[in-house]
């Protein structure tokens, strides 16, 4: 297995995490970690792709409200289902926010990405991530929200800096969800353009997350240890090659 950008008829943001050189000139091991959009129209044969792999746990970072409107479909495969709803990143309600309104969007996503990892309820979603993703049983493991780029994004990069990926090479990876989504929220875009921040990503919007980290802990690591329990080296031996 060795696609970057997942052949999905039903869904727009899938990627694999495989492939990507960290600083000591090993890559992150394909098949693994999974980063996508919404799954609720997924085909038939998305989901023999994803049982394929296998995928053996889904974790939703969307909100009750965005999960009760598109609930997922799962593959076969799939033994295990979390639920962890991070709310700041909800599209439908920032949708509402940017109606008829002149605001600054750009500072509200900057804003966002700093919640992620400063409130402590999202914190905690996110060290049960790396606590699902550090059990060898629970993997390889897809995690989503509705769009796949905030709180999917955080979770990527968060992932990649454990990996010892270079901080450049993350925000690459962040940026791609530009060129994914840009079919899927095109004719929202259009008929209210002042949702294009919201849609988008911009690298100042993951650096404000990372920016609050190194200001808060000194580094990207020692956020990942002291408050997600993550264990770098074991991590690395897992899931590079």
């Amino acid at each position: 297995m060795t696609e970057t950008h997942l052949p999905m008829a039903g869904g727009f943001n899938f990627r694999d995490l495989g492939g990507i050189r960290n600083t000591d000139g090993r890559y992150v091991k394909w098949g693994k970690f999974i980063r996508t959009d919404e799954l609720k129209s997924l085909t038939p044969a998305d989901l023999t792709y994803l049982s394929s792999i296998p995928v053996i746990s889904v974790i939703d970072f969307r909100s009750e409200m965005e999960i009760d409107q598109a609930p997922d479909i799962l593959p076969p495969s799939a033994e295990n289902y979390y639920k962890l709803s991070i709310n700041p990143g909800n599209i439908l309600e920032l949708q509402s926010l940017s109606l008829g309104r002149s605001m600054d969007m750009d500072s509200i996503m900057i804003k966002i990405n700093e919640y992620l990892v400063t409130e402590p309820q999202f914190v905690a979603y996110y060290k049960t991530f790396f606590d699902i993703l550090q059990d060898e049983n629970k993997v390889p493991a897809l995690f989503h929200c509705t769009a796949g780029k905030d709180r999917t994004g955080m979770g990527a990069a968060l992932i990649l800096f454990a990996l010892g990926v270079d901080e450049d090479i993350i925000y690459q990876n962040y940026l791609e969800s530009n060129i994914y989504l840009k079919e899927k929220y095109a004719e929202m875009i259009r008929e209210n353009p002042a949702m294009e921040s919201i849609l988008t990503v911009k690298k100042e919007f993951l650096q404000a997350g990372i920016n609050k980290m190194k200001q808060q802990y000194g580094s990207v690591d020692n956020f990942l240890i002291q408050n997600l329990s993550v264990d770098i080296n074991r991590f690395r031996e897992m899931y590079l090659y």
